[in-house]
């Protein structure tokens, strides 16, 4: 009996109608010159042949007596691809058309009573002016409930269906003497006994961890402390704890969701990073700072506090394979405040750097668990509770906000990736919008691009296009200042006191 851990559990606890808890994305992918026939047909056929690679495709959710405990995974007594891998209908969609269609089928919760996972194929999809397609473009969006997997578990998820060339690799046969577990086999007093004995298990494990969490705490508060005191800058964030300014964003949500995509060259972006002596993430952010105070100059006003971003962060260890997730959240300062872009990117770079320092000493005590027993009680019913209040706008409009957005950069392969014979040409992330953060922007590198999703709220983002092209225009100003020839920019001399390189402009 595998139950889900805390973290994990948890995403199942938040979901209502409004705030579904499952990530996605939405692919096109070229077909060969020669394909005929259905795309549908053929991803059906080669996901039914490796079903039995990932454990996601065939468990399902089994729930506790009462709801005492954390649920737990079980197999499917069958799984019906019909049912998972659907056909969207309509030919020739224009991009924009799948990008609004990914949106509505984003906003709509998976079902429970089967394995948490659903594909959609667009058959036909008609190409933007400027993209080099020489055969038929089709599309494909999945959504996986975040109980199940993280974005680096989705990359695990993606070695298991994808192949590096056209030509799908052999795959082994399931293992036949592997005895599947189904709900069936639940008897309910192991399944009360489990939740007592992993509860006081996890009880024992906190007891263990608090000398050295608050070792960690403190040398991490101690480290910040003497620096803050050996030399300060004007452009460093005060505290990575300060509350975010109000905005647009940072409302109850509804139901409905829009989402729109932009494409970035990788390999411009990792140079300009280079040159400012920042890392990709930075430049990532710098694009974002840049991109949302077009979107709220246009449409709403730039606060004069800067906008913070809610930022996951991976605890997983490199050859950790697993599906669950391990990662937990940060905050960054985005410097939004400031027209200068230079001191926008020194601002980033100051704040980056603080929570890059903090989680060497506070990654390994982050929490991903906690005790079960009465958890779906417990939790599930104060998130009622508070995103009942969201729901009728008091909450919303008193409740301070932590952050205005999330932002989060999920490092991908840099080698074409094929699905059932097609080669993947773009990978664009659709991630969660809760109550109080109504936009969330991922960022997949693949294959040489730097693919954007933005997914938010209709009513709190009802112009998402314009935060995309902002995107692009706040790259095109990027090349401009920090890949010019001669370079403008230039990391500064290393001082004693300050932890990061700054970007300065000649």
């Amino acid at each position: 009996m595998k139950s889900l851990s805390g973290l994990d559990a948890t995403f199942l606890y938040l979901e209502t109608p409004e705030t579904p808890m499952h990530v996605g994305s939405l692919n096109l992918y070229e077909l060969p010159k020669d394909f005929k026939g259905s795309f549908h047909q053929v991803v059906t056929q080669h996901i039914a042949s490796r079903m039995h690679l990932a454990p996601i495709f065939s468990r399902r959710l089994a729930f506790m007596p009462l709801n005492l405990g954390h649920p737990t995974w079980v197999d499917a007594d069958s799984v019906d691809l019909t049912f998972h891998i659907r056909k969207v209908p309509g030919k020739n969609l224009t991009v924009r058309q799948a990008e609004a269609m990914a949106a509505k089928l984003h906003g709509l919760l998976i079902d429970r009573e089967h394995p948490l996972w659903e594909f959609y194929i667009f058959d036909s999809i008609k190409p933007d002016a400027g993209m080099k397609i020489e055969g038929k473009l089709v599309g494909f969006y999945s959504k996986i409930h975040h109980a199940a997997l993280d974005g680096k578990g989705g990359t695990v998820l993606a070695n298991a269906i994808l192949d590096v060339s056209p030509t799908p690799r052999q795959v082994p046969p399931p293992d036949p003497s592997r005895k599947k577990h189904t709900a069936g086999d639940l008897k309910i007093g192991e399944m009360i006994g489990a939740v007592f004995s992993n509860s006081l298990a996890q009880y024992a494990k906190l007891a263990r961890s608090l000398p050295g969490a608050a070792s960690s705490v403190g040398a991490a508060v101690m480290r910040q402390s003497v620096k803050g005191d050996a030399g300060s800058s004007s452009l460093r964030p005060k505290s990575p704890l300060g509350l975010a300014p109000r905005t647009p964003f940072n409302v109850g949500i509804t139901r409905h969701r829009v989402f729109a995509t932009a494409s970035l060259p990788f390999a411009q972006s990792k140079a300009m990073a280079k040159a400012v002596g920042g890392s990709f993430n930075d430049i990532v952010l710098w694009i974002c700072s840049t991109a949302l105070r077009k979107y709220l100059a246009k449409h709403a006003t730039i606060p004069k506090k800067p906008l913070i971003a809610a930022m996951p962060v991976s605890l997983r260890e490199e050859s950790n394979k697993e599906m669950n997730n391990q990662a937990s959240m940060t905050v960054v300062d985005l410097g939004t405040h400031l027209a200068n872009p230079m001191k926008r990117m020194n601002a980033i770079m100051a704040s980056t750097g603080k929570v890059k320092e903090a989680l060497v000493n506070l990654k390994s005590v982050l929490p991903t668990d906690y005790p079960g027993l009465l958890a779906p009680w417990v939790v599930g019913g104060a998130a009622k509770a508070l995103f009942k209040g969201y729901g009728k706008g008091d909450i919303a409009d008193r409740l301070p906000s932590i952050a205005n957005l999330a932002i989060s950069n999920v490092p991908g392969p840099q080698v074409p990736l094929y699905l059932a014979g097609a080669r993947m040409v773009t990978f664009h992330p659709l991630s969660i919008v809760i109550h109080g953060l109504a936009l969330n922007i991922t960022i997949q590198t693949y294959a040489g691009s730097v693919d954007f999703g933005i997914i938010a709220d209709k009513k709190a983002v009802p112009h998402v296009q314009d935060l995309a092209d902002a995107v692009q225009q706040a790259f095109d100003e990027a090349l401009a200042l920090f890949a010019a020839t001669p370079s403008p920019c230039a990391p500064a001399a290393k001082k004693k006191a300050a932890p990061r390189k700054t970007a300065t402009r000649k």
